[in-house]
């Protein structure tokens, strides 16, 4: 058991809070809670297997562990929340594979009360399962890992086995046969699992940075968050769970090796023009007031650290404690503490990103691609990350849709606007067809900024805001960064190069 990890003989509140720390986020909080509460309250009176969760969660399955068992119902599914599901896939998805489908999951050997076998009781021990896929689907996964760092099969020998109680195994009550599970809806693209590259700092030279920019000038005035989505810690990997040696003193964490440009089927690239020298850059503020000078990261430096320390910024690393600004409040002197080591941005293929939580305290993100996978609207919440996760907070070929999509409503909106001003497209009841142009006028009004705000993700230390806080835009968060991804901003450019003008025909 990990460290700090609670027991079985703790309280049932403590043990929850602990399990969340490791969930995946693929479900909300409320029902996360609900579920991890059922499960903990059903076997406070079980200790050895309550530990052997624990044990399980907290260190990511790095040890083998024994089933952990709940009683079957009639129909084999587990309500909770008012959801019904079969429970070794409930849980699986909370501290495993968000993503999971129920059709996925297959158990290891050495499981002796796996859902599969039909037992009254059920093991709900996440570890103990795989995920697997359909033979039809042609799904190919593979690793690089050594074999010893796979936490799979390779315990089964080291495993003591549990025994089956006896008259378990032969007389048995067997519940319902379930009907047979439902295929695959749509075929899932080969899933690889490569190396995650490293660039070395010697490759990262320091780079001098750019002058202040004029106050107002790089503030885009973005809605406000509404709602907060929680992501919990930390992400595991689909097939292996790698732990990789501790680098710069930042913690030892579950490496999730997401899917890299390159590593499955060749994707053509999103533009032929030529990649931008710096994939990115930051600029940090306090409250409304932008401090310091904006942070380049070049190309060449494909992950960079955003911190809390004093030492000399440059290349792979942006040091905040050493910018000072004298008008500081207390708010920010206190929340600057507390950034520690801050996060890690990584760009991954042509221009995705992922961000990994180094802090002890969770950080707060604006991000369009975490809206939509959410299913909100663009810049309608604000995504709550904990300590250790490590997601996705952009995907470049989503955001070049996207800029796309906009600017063709705007420019096709702004063509009718201009034609009914015009007088071309009379309305009913209109006059000079001005209505039909008031109608058009909010399409038509998408501009640049609106645009540009695709290109951007917005970072808050410490503190949230939104309708949950009593900040309500993050203009009034104590420490916060603003990342510009210049890939993107180019694909922006070409898109806006690439719209005909708008000019009303002439009036016949």
């Amino acid at each position: 058991m990990s460290l700090g990890a609670p027991t079985s003989s703790d309280a049932c509140l403590s043990i929850v809070h602990s399990l969340m720390c490791h969930r995946q986020g693929g479900e909300n909080e409320t029902f996360a809670k609900r579920a991890i509460e059922s499960l903990v309250k059903k076997l406070k009176e079980k200790k050895d297997e309550l530990d052997s969760l624990i044990a399980a969660i907290t260190t990511n399955g790095a040890h083998p562990s024994k089933c952990v068992t709940i009683q079957r119902t009639l129909d084999g599914r587990l309500q909770v929340a008012g959801r019904k599901g079969f429970p070794h896939v409930i849980y699986a998805r909370l501290w495993r594979w968000p993503d999971l489908h129920k059709n996925e999951l297959k158990h290891i050997k050495f499981c002796q009360f796996a859902f599969d076998l039909k037992y009254d009781s059920v093991c709900v021990n996440p570890y103990h399962y795989e995920r697997v896929v359909a033979p039809t689907i042609g799904l190919s996964i593979q690793s690089t890992v050594p074999p010893t760092r796979l936490v799979k099969e390779e315990f089964v020998h080291d495993c003591v086995q549990m025994e089956v109680p006896p008259g378990r195994e032969q007389g048995a009550k067997r519940a319902p046969r379930l009907p047979p599970a439902e295929p695959y809806r749509q075929p899932l693209p080969p899933l690889q699992l490569p190396e995650s590259p490293h660039v070395p700092r010697s490759l990262c030279p320091a780079l001098p940075m750019s002058p202040p920019v004029a106050p107002g000038s790089s503030l885009l005035s973005l809605p406000h968050g509404e709602g907060l989505l929680q992501i919990a810690c930390p992400t595991p990997p689909p097939v292996a769970l790698v732990q990789p040696p501790p680098q710069n003193g930042y913690p030892k964490l579950p490496y999730h090796r997401p899917p890299h440009h390159g590593s499955g089927p060749y994707q053509q690239p999103v533009s032929t023009h030529p990649g931008p020298e710096f994939w990115c850059s930051i600029a940090y503020f306090e409250m409304d007031v932008q401090v310091g000078e904006i942070f380049k990261v070049p190309s060449s430096c494909p992950v960079v650290i955003v911190d809390g320390y004093v030492d000399p910024s440059g290349g792979d690393r942006f040091c905040l404690g050493q910018l000072s600004n004298v008008h500081r409040t207390d708010a920010s002197e206190r929340a600057r503490l507390h950034i520690g080591k801050g996060v890690q941005l990584e760009c991954r293929g042509e221009g995705d990103v992922w961000m990994r939580c180094l802090s002890d305290h969770a950080v707060f993100v604006q991000s369009y691609y975490l809206d939509r996978e959410a299913g909100r609207a663009p810049g309608d919440a604000v995504h709550k990350i904990y300590p250790g996760a490590y997601i996705k907070v952009f995907d470049l070929r989503q955001c070049h849709r996207q800029m796309q999509q906009q600017a063709a409503t705007a420019q096709a909106a702004a063509a009718a606007q201009a034609a009914a001003v015009a007088g071309n497209i009379p309305g009913p009841g209109s006059v000079g067809g001005i209505a039909p142009a008031v109608g058009l006028s909010a399409a038509a009004g998408i501009g640049v900024d609106d645009l540009r705000r695709l290109c951007i993700l917005r970072l808050s230390f410490v503190k949230g805001w939104g309708p949950d806080y009593p900040r309500q835009s993050i203009k009034h968060t104590p420490c916060w960064i603003e990342v510009h991804l210049h890939r993107a901003l180019q694909l922006l450019d070409e898109v806006l190069h690439t719209m005909p003008a708008v000019e009303p025909s002439p009036l016949r």
